[in-house]
């Protein structure tokens, strides 16, 4: 009878400490090759295919033409940007009018979208939808339009037309922001699209309108960069302003606009927690996102040519793009501004993104 007892008792600890060591507490499996480190997405151009470097965060293993290595083919030029939901990666192919699928963690190639592009741009993901802004023909400045893919069956399943040139574009709140920098023309305006009803309102800000996000009061905040002018033999006649403007998205009034000099063109804004960051040709710029002027002086200056940024973890990342020879990321250190390291990456390396 006694040992029966103890027998039981051993039964019940066991199980027990079996329960205790649950899914949360056991290590995770790794999803992939990929997973846990950096993304470079580069354009190509005629030098070569647009393509993907992967480094990992400690920064000890890095790997050029991921997605061709994995599956055997080039993405083709230009490669020009990469979404991701929970298990994928989108990869937009402009020129192409193509979207590839691919498992994220292992670049897997699943589907594509292939019809009914017309060079698209950029997309964000809502639900089992995305969103993915195209540019039309070069030669039509009225064909522009936000295609509405079936995540399921990887189709455009309608289109929203838009004004000329749309770029960037997020969502929040059912409730679309495409910043139109105007393709290879120019244009100054915000679109604000209603999923519910595909109503399109338009916001005015200072030309090219590029680099757009929420801050942490729900505003949105866009970089625009201004435009330089020309007479008709190309000399320079004068320049737009380039601005940070903050948008309030209820009223969408346009509540503060921080101006920059002129001849200033900013570019490649991100946002870290409360702090925003911009370029202005090699020198990057921090400054809290409530700010009402603009920094003085530059965190630190990137080598080359600046033509990708994202800060993530206390570092800058910046790309220093080729587009006849394989390009270089280069990582800083963001309280010290010294380069912690350097890394070959994709032609045109253009996109940087934490997988």
């Amino acid at each position: 009878m006694k040992i029966n007892k103890l027998i039981s008792k051993a039964f019940i600890l066991s199980v027990l400490f079996l329960a205790s060591c649950s899914d949360d507490d056991s290590p995770q499996l790794p999803k992939g090759a990929y997973e846990n480190g950096i993304l470079v997405s580069g354009e190509g151009s005629g030098a070569g295919t647009g393509s993907i470097s992967f480094i990992s965060n400690d920064l000890t293993e890095s790997e050029n033409l991921i997605y061709k290595k994995v599956n055997s083919v080039e993405l083709g030029i230009y490669l020009q940007s990469i979404a991701f939901d929970n298990d994928n990666a989108y990869i937009i192919v402009d020129n192409a009018n193509t979207i590839a699928v691919v498992d994220r963690y292992t670049f897997e190639y699943k589907n594509e979208v292939v019809t009914d592009l017309s060079t698209p741009r950029f997309m964000t993901i809502v639900g089992d939808k995305g969103y993915v802004t195209n540019w039309g023909s070069t030669s039509d400045e009225t064909d522009d339009f936000v295609a509405v893919v079936d995540l399921l069956t990887f189709s455009v399943e309608k289109t929203i037309s838009v004004g000329n040139g749309p770029e960037r574009i997020i969502s929040r709140d059912g409730k679309l922001y495409v910043s139109h920098k105007g393709a290879f023309t120019n244009n100054d305006i915000i679109s604000v699209i209603t999923l519910s009803n595909d109503n399109v309102e338009e916001v005015t800000v200072k030309d090219r309108p590029d680099e757009l996000f929420f801050n942490n009061s729900g505003d949105l905040v866009v970089l625009s960069e201004g435009r330089t002018l020309y007479d008709t033999d190309w000399n320079v006649t004068g320049n737009t302003l380039g601005s940070i403007s903050t948008i309030d998205v209820t009223s969408l009034n346009v509540d503060t606009e921080l101006n920059f000099a002129d001849g200033e063109h900013p570019s490649l804004m991100v946002i870290d927690g409360s702090t925003i960051y911009y370029a202005l040709g090699n020198d990057i710029f921090a400054m809290d996102a409530n700010a009402t002027t603009l920094p003085a002086s530059s965190v630190l200056t990137a080598e080359g040519y600046l033509y990708g940024m994202e800060v993530n973890n206390n570092r800058i990342y910046a790309t220093n793009a080729s587009f006849t020879d394989v390009s270089t990321l280069n990582i800083y250190d963001l309280e010290t501004g010294s380069k912690l390291d350097s890394k070959s990456v994709a032609l045109g390396a253009a996109k940087i993104y934490f997988n």
